[in-house]
C-alpha cells in the first residue's frame, strides 16, 4: 500500500479520540514493561472500549491436551444450545505474550453472535515461560482436538472455521496450512490485521510511532516470542514465506488502515489469491490495530465484526 506524509491525517475523528484519551492517561509504553507487567496491564485495560458481552445459553470452560503433555484451557460460548452448531475455533492477539480468553471474551461472544455459531476460544501458551513454536503447536493441537471431539460437544466437525486477531492472525494462518497438509477441511480462516513477514514492512515504518501498536513493541513481543531472531524466517510464523499456499482454506481478511502491520496483511491476501485461493479483504480506513476492540467507541469495529460474521455464515452455508 502506498502512505501519506501524514499519516495521522488518516485517522477518524472518533479514532483520534480514542488516542488522545489514551495518550492523556500517561501509562508507560509497553515495551518499557515486564512480559508480567505487560500481561497484568493488557488484563487491566481489555473491555474498557468494548460493549457489554452478549448473553450466552452455553459458557464452558473445557481441557485441551498438547502432544507434550500439557492441558490448555479454552472457553466455549453458543448463544443457542442448538445441536451439530457451526463452531469459529478462534485465537487472541497478544503478541504471542499478552492476551487470554477473558481479554477477547466480549469480541468472541458478539461474533457468536452475530455469526450463530459456536466460537472455541483457546488459552494458548504464552511467551518468555513459552518460545516458538509452542503458541504455533497449541493452536494446531487444538484444531485436531475439537476435529475429533466436535460431535460429543454438540458440534459440527464439517462446519470449522478458525479465526483470531493480530498474533492470533499468524497463528491462524499457520493452523491453516497445516490443516491443509494434514487432510481437515475447513470452510475458513478468519484473521484481523495478522503479522506474516519476517521482516518489517513499509507501513511499519509509516505507523512506527503514535497509533496504538508501536514499531517498538511489536519487536518487544518477538523477542519474547523468538529468543533466536533466525525464527522470523520460519514459515510458520512468517506464512508469507511458505511458498505453496493452494488448497487453504477460503480467507477472510479485516486490516486497519493505520496499522504498522497493513502491509504484511495486504501482502498475504495477495499470496493467496495469486495461488487460487478465495480472499476477501476489508482495509477499515481511519482505524488502528486492536481497533475491532473498541466497538463502544469506533463504529468501524461493529462494522468489522459484522462483516466478518456474515464471511463466516457464508462459509458455513448459513443464509446472511
Amino acid at each position: 500500500m502506498s502512505h501519506p506524509r501524514n499519516p495521522h491525517s488518516l485517522l477518524t475523528p472518533a479514532m483520534r479520540q480514542v488516542l488522545q484519551a489514551i495518550a492523556k492517561a500517561g501509562r508507560p509504553p509497553i515495551a518499557m514493561l515486564s512480559a508480567q507487567q505487560a500481561k497484568a496491564a493488557y488484563a487491566a485495560g481489555a473491555g474498557v472500549l468494548e460493549p457489554d458481552p452478549q448473553k450466552m445459553a452455553r459458557d464452558e470452560t473445557l481441557h485441551i491436551p498438547t502432544r507434550d503433555g500439557a492441558q490448555l484451557t479454552a472457553k466455549l460460548w453458543a448463544q443457542h444450545p442448538k445441536p451439530q452448531m457451526p463452531v469459529l475455533l478462534y485465537f487472541h492477539g497478544g503478541g504471542f505474550t499478552v492476551g487470554s480468553p477473558q481479554t477477547h471474551e466480549a469480541l468472541c461472544k458478539h461474533l457468536a453472535h452475530l455469526a450463530q455459531c459456536a466460537v472455541l476460544s483457546l488459552d494458548y501458551r504464552l511467551a518468555p515461560e513459552h518460545t516458538f513454536p509452542t503458541a504455533h503447536l497449541d493452536a494446531f493441537d487444538a484444531l485436531q482436538w475439537l476435529v475429533q471431539h466436535a460431535p460429543e460437544l454438540g458440534l459440527d466437525p464439517t462446519r470449522m472455521a478458525i479465526g483470531g486477531d493480530s498474533a492470533g492472525g499468524t497463528l491462524t494462518a499457520a493452523t491453516a496450512i497445516a490443516a491443509r497438509d494434514a487432510g481437515i477441511d475447513l470452510k475458513l480462516q478468519l484473521m484481523f490485521y495478522p503479522g506474516c513477514s519476517p521482516e518489517h514492512m513499509a507501513s511499519a515504518d509509516t505507523f512506527e510511532k503514535g497509533f496504538l501498536l508501536e514499531k517498538t513493541s511489536i519487536d518487544y513481543f518477538y523477542k519474547h516470542y523468538l529468543p533466536n531472531p533466525d525464527d522470523r524466517h520460519d514459515p510458520r510464523f512468517s506464512p508469507l514465506l511458505v511458498e505453496d499456499v493452494s488448497g487453504v482454506a477460503p480467507a477472510w481478511l479485516g486490516l486497519a488502515e493505520c496499522d504498522p502491520l497493513v502491509d504484511e496483511g495486504v501482502a498475504y491476501a495477495d499470496h493467496l489469491r495469486a495461488q487460487g485461493v478465495s480472499v476477501d479483504l476489508e482495509i477499515y480506513k481511519g482505524v488502528v490495530h486492536s481497533f475491532i476492540q473498541m466497538g463502544r467507541a469506533i463504529p468501524e469495529a461493529l462494522q468489522a465484526h459484522a462483516d466478518a460474521a456474515r464471511a463466516l455464515r457464508h462459509a458455513f452455508g448459513e443464509h446472511a
